[in-house]
């Protein structure tokens, strides 16, 4: 049985977090044990220490030396996640230190790219020396990574959580949609187009249950068609836009933003079919009991005023057309 977490806290050490990540590069005890300055004696009696901490074996010996199990290898790759953490965290306190820099970690769904992008440069070109990492993913996977502790902010559906309260979230993007196919499609210089038209084109669609994906079957059902069978389901652009160039009939749905991106550079056409519903907007969401890091702040507000900006820009828009 795994000892509990404090008991694992108050037994395991840097030293050994070193040891596992050296054994699995070398397999030998001596050779793990010189690259982390240990004698051979000491590295065996932190092994010891280390599978008595966790309550397991961690590794076989063979002809070939020390192999990890599979308990050893999870080890082993937790061990290098811990050890990355603190390589980052030196270097963005070396920044904060010298008066430059800093770090951010951002995740995103995919159809929330280009406004990232978007923001990130402007944050950029007042901080050129900030380092960000961007995670892309789906808001279940974002938010899992943001509790973990893995992300500072992400931009996707904190509404898809079983405890939203959780959440700071705040709207930033309403999301429109638009099909696209390849600019061989066979209908991609057609002026209109109804979805009974596209039924039985073969589709690239996002797995079964997200919220991309329920708004298109939602189309199908409300326009009395069935649902195509012959589907590719991926939630990766490239995989899209490398299938829409493979097989030029396919079809697929994207936000609007990345349709809009894709089609600038003669990747896609976006195809003159208007959708009835509207997706969800994305927010971004930090957790309620966290506090962000100054760069973590500023893209913030850089998010945050840019909102403003366009809420504004809504408004005026409105006013200038009930004058009109």
């Amino acid at each position: 049985m795994i000892p509990s977490l404090e008991t694992i806290i108050s037994r395991l050490r840097l030293k050994h977090l070193r040891l596992l990540v050296a054994l699995n590069t070398h397999g030998s005890l001596l050779k793990a044990a010189e690259q982390v300055a240990l004698s051979q004696p000491g590295a065996t009696k932190a092994l010891q220490e280390i599978e008595a901490a966790l309550g397991t074996t961690l590794f076989v010996r063979t002809n070939r030396g020390l192999e990890a199990n599979a308990l050893g290898h999870c080890a082993i790759r937790y061990a290098r996640l811990i050890t990355t953490d603190l390589a980052n965290l030196r270097e963005e306190m070396s920044g904060i230190q010298q008066g430059y820099g800093g770090r951010v970690s951002v995740g995103v769904i995919m159809g929330a790219v280009p406004y990232l992008t978007e923001v990130l440069t402007r944050l950029l070109e007042k901080r050129p020396s900030v380092s960000v990492q961007i995670v892309e993913d789906t808001s279940a996977r974002l938010l899992h990574l943001l509790d973990g502790g893995r992300l500072d902010l992400a931009i996707c559906r904190p509404s898809i959580s079983e405890r939203p309260e959780l959440y700071e979230s705040i709207n930033v993007r309403d999301e429109n949609l638009a099909v696209v196919g390849s600019t061989a499609h066979p209908l991609a210089d057609v002026r209109r187009l109804e979805l009974p038209d596209l039924a039985n084109y073969p589709w690239v669609v996002y797995s079964a249950n997200m919220p991309m994906r329920l708004l298109l079957e939602r189309e199908f059902h409300e326009a009395g068609l069935q649902f195509p069978l012959n589907l590719m389901e991926t939630t990766s652009l490239f995989a899209t836009l490398a299938m829409l160039q493979r097989d030029p009939a396919r079809v697929a749905v994207l936000s609007v933003d990345v349709a809009q991106f894709c089609t600038r550079f003669d990747l896609t056409r976006i195809l003159p079919l208007e959708l009835r519903s509207r997706s969800d907007p994305y927010f971004l969401v930090k957790r309620l009991d966290r506090t962000l890091s100054p760069v973590g702040q500023l893209l913030l507000q850089e998010f945050t005023s840019g909102a403003a900006m366009r809420e504004m820009n809504s408004v005026a828009q409105l006013m200038a057309e009930g004058a009109a």
